[in-house]
């Protein structure tokens, strides 16, 4: 059995990146000045190695961004919600069957043809729990089956309970050739390329080399395989230090990087190309796993209670962040509704500090508090790649709560570390690191259903009105469901199981290059320049 531990993501950042979308708001000039060329290599900073490539296991944005050069999709998703062709030419649904038809002339990267029956077993290898798949309740419903008929190019797609977006869902899913769908090894060194580029050279820790296919021809709706400035390798280059990013990409050596800090005003400054994202920056989960102090709600609230998140989202964003009004961020986002006001505990130390002996929390000569004479002692980890903003918030937050009497250890940690933490050792109270979707049927196993290693609802969530709101929702097709979308967050936010505070603008900038952005940058949309 494939070990059930996904890499998870942190804010899109380190974040869970699971998005559909291919776009992103295109400002700057820098990157489109002169003229498009061909034959150039784009080079990307990525903040830390992906570890496994295996688009079945991973939910890590680093790694699903490089598995978006590598994989085809069914479908692509616009920024603005729209569905267009990607290894479909055409589909069909509703909320438990989809038919795609495949394009004529799909083939893998060692030229066999890509069929309808090698599209149908990527989805029933997602589904048997054997293979331990997090896609599984993510996009891809348990007990979902998918036949294809070769001959008629068609996958037909029942899903197992109601999906509100199955087409986005399933349309969405990276499909490998069927030469390594049953090889854990192969799709681990992103081998298998049903999309526009192969795997060359891996370094790892270091670089990752991509080449071009020439014969990919089924970009994204009408997209133009001969269009001008297409680059022929592509290559992933891990640059921990964003400061060090920032200096590679104004000199040119390097294409692309995200950039979060306060360096971003040096790129801003010199006018470069860069794409914006809205997504999630400031977020609290709480481990409610037996055992864990925070298993209690009225701990959790006093937590929360104690903090200035007013004061604390600008201490992580350098005043830049703005006010969450719900989980789901990135387009398409059917629902945009403001479910979050009022349903935050507001900020009040001495209520929490009552809270906190009302609880049977007694605050001890020591300054700490306890319980049965336990202390209460809690572990936060937070994304690394929030670098010094990120520490500075960790530390508004421990000094905060060690006035609440509350011992806290703060750790920042990579995306292989936090994946292992939250989905493997479990030792952890306090999760900083945001998810980032596109849709809200994304949250549903990481809020609810199983806990790792069977699940991947790592904090332990059991709200049975959030369960309710979302079974009613994925009766609805699209954005007819979203009040009770609106209402599973608030069941949320109420039991105080996950604390939004902070959205920030996740911006890409480019030297020598522009292209569209969702969850991570479209290959087919990348243009070099001279």
């Amino acid at each position: 059995m494939r070990s059930r531990t996904p890499l998870v993501a942190l804010l899109s950042v380190t974040a869970l990146a699971l998005t559909s979308c291919a776009a992103g708001a295109n400002t700057g000039g820098g990157g489109s000045s002169g003229t498009l060329v061909d034959g150039k290599t784009f080079t990307s900073v990525i903040s830390t190695d992906p570890g496994s490539l295996d688009p079945f296991v991973t939910v890590m944005s680093v790694a699903r961004s490089i598995d978006r050069f590598l994989y085809g999709r069914l479908v692509e998703v616009l920024e603005d919600g729209s569905v267009v062709s990607g290894l479909a030419e055409k589909w069909e649904s509703d909320t438990t069957q989809a038919v795609f038809t495949l394009r004529e002339g799909l083939t893998c990267e060692d030229g066999t043809p890509l069929t309808a029956s090698d599209v149908a077993a990527n989805i029933t290898h997602i589904t048997d729990p054997a293979n331990g798949s997090p896609l599984i309740g993510l996009q891809v419903q348990p007990g979902t089956t998918a036949t294809g008929d070769d001959d008629a190019r068609t996958v037909t797609v029942t899903s197992g309970r109601p999906d509100a977006f199955l087409v986005e869902n399933i349309g969405s899913i990276s499909i490998v050739c069927g030469s390594v769908i049953d090889d854990p090894k192969a799709l681990a060194a992103g081998e298998g390329s049903t999309g526009m580029f192969t795997m060359g050279e891996i370094v790892p820790n270091s670089q990752y080399t991509l080449t071009r296919r020439k014969d990919f021809t089924w970009g994204p709706g009408d997209w133009d395989p001969d269009q001008k400035g297409l680059p022929d390798e592509v290559v992933f280059r891990v640059v921990p230090n964003e400061t060090t990013s920032v200096n590679l990409v104004l000199s040119g050596e390097v294409n692309a990087a995200l950039v979060l800090g306060p360096d971003k005003k040096r790129l801003q400054d010199a006018g470069l190309f860069h794409t914006e994202i809205p997504t999630p920056g400031g977020q609290l989960v709480f481990n409610q796993n037996e055992g864990r102090p925070t298993a209690d709600q009225a701990v959790r609230e006093a937590l929360v209670e104690s903090l200035d998140l007013d004061q604390l989202r600008k201490v992580l964003t350098g005043g830049e962040g703005t006010v969450p009004t719900g989980l789901v961020t990135v387009s398409p986002n059917p629902c945009r509704a403001d479910v979050v006001s009022g349903f935050l505990p507001k900020f009040d130390a001495k209520a929490a500090a009552a809270a906190l002996d009302d609880a049977g929390w007694t605050l001890g000569a020591d300054g700490i508090r306890s319980k049965d004479g336990a202390p209460l002692e809690l572990r936060m980890i937070y994304p690394s790649l929030f670098g010094d903003a990120g520490n500075a918030a960790a530390e508004l937050i421990q000094s905060t709560w060690k006035e609440l009497g509350v011992s806290l250890t703060v750790t920042a940690v990579d995306s292989p570390k936090l994946s292992e933490t939250l989905f493997s050792t479990g030792d952890w109270d306090v999760s900083a690191a945001p998810l980032t979707v596109a849709l809200p049927s994304m949250l549903v196993p990481f809020y609810s259903g199983p806990t790792p290693p069977n699940g991947t609802n790592f904090a332990g969530v059991d709200n049975s009105e959030y369960t309710a709101a979302v079974t009613a929702a994925a009766q609805k097709a699209g954005a007819d469901g979203c009040d009770d979308w609106g209402a599973a967050e608030q069941a949320l936010f109420s039991t105080t199981s996950v604390v939004p505070y902070a959205n920030i603008v996740r911006s890409t900038f480019a030297n020598k290059a522009t292209f569209t952005e969702g969850d991570g940058i479209d290959p087919t949309s990348i243009r070099m320049y001279e």
